[in-house]
């Protein structure tokens, strides 16, 4: 209703855009996929779902923007301000509850400032308060249902197993809820969540002797939707980023987001993108692809 609302009050005519939720989706948007009037689709969600509605799209050669899952990367060089990536890092791991596409999932810090960044940030996931969404102060809520939540339990649990050393966290409350605590784990570069997105507040840090290193590790996986970097040298900063296999890079933040701005994907992450003037342009029908704008 809400954005029925903002359409209304910006003049768009009735008819122009169509919201339709049906249940259960993927039989009634086949049919959508099937019908000649249709000439875009732009979809965020999973991978696995990308991949069936490509399949889909294939027999009309409908124009496709993917925006699929993601296993960011969050680099700290060792010239990095800690504080700052701390900061950073924090709003990269914890936006949404960490069930976020472009949350950061894999910490990759210089071994010059690792255990100062594993110490800060351990510190301030635990002055995180987790509680209901309807509790004054609660930063941190449920999993969107109690299978997520134990999804992100095992994770941890199969991480320990392989080694991985837990700073914080890492225990599931008891009690009503999907709740999961702001979790630190320090692992070694081939433990197996890190090759997993994880959704939810769990932050996973890695120690680098490089930063050659650092990009190898980084661009390990199948996914490349956005990766974070901290230094504080810019030019050494925008050679990192040169090199990742992403499709989004921020330099010293913790968002990048912006609707002036392409967002999109490599690799296993999707294809096509949203928002500015890429977006636009690819959204535009061929005939006008060429023009000047």
């Amino acid at each position: 209703m809400a954005i029925a609302d903002i359409l209304h009050r910006a003049g768009v005519p009735a008819g122009v855009v169509n919201v339709i939720t049906p249940t259960p989706a993927g039989p009634a948007i086949t049919r959508l996929l099937q019908d000649p009037r249709l000439k875009n689709l732009s979809f965020t969600g999973s991978t696995q779902v990308g991949k069936i509605l490509l399949k889909q799209a294939a027999d009309r050669v409908i124009r496709t923007s993917m925006e699929l899952g993601g296993n960011a990367p969050f680099i700290v060089l060792d010239d990095a301000d800690i504080d700052e990536a701390v900061k950073g890092a924090m709003i990269a791991k914890l936006r949404n509850g960490g069930a976020a596409c472009t949350a950061a999932n894999r910490f990759y810090v210089s071994k010059k400032v690792a255990a100062q960044f594993t110490e800060k940030l351990t510190a301030a996931m635990a002055d995180i308060k987790m509680a209901s969404g309807l509790t004054e102060g609660a930063q941190l809520g449920a999993s969107v249902s109690v299978k997520e939540r134990n999804k992100i339990a095992d994770l941890v649990t199969a991480s320990i197993s392989q080694g991985a050393e837990l700073k914080l966290g890492g225990k599931t409350p008891d009690g009503d809820g999907a709740f999961y605590p702001p979790t630190v784990l320090t692992v070694a570069a081939d433990n197996e969540i890190l090759k997993e997105e994880i959704f939810g507040p769990v932050a996973v840090i890695v120690t680098v002797d490089s930063d050659e290193q650092a990009i190898a590790l980084a661009n390990d996986t199948e996914y490349g939707l956005i990766s974070y970097i901290y230094s504080a040298d810019l030019g050494r900063a925008l050679k990192v980023a040169e090199a990742m296999e992403s499709g989004m890079v921020a330099i010293n933040r913790g968002v990048i987001s912006d609707p002036a701005a392409p967002f999109g994907g490599y690799k296993q992450s999707g294809l096509g993108r949203e928002g500015g003037f890429d977006g636009v342009h690819e959204f535009l029908e061929k005939k006008y692809i060429g023009a000047a704008f």
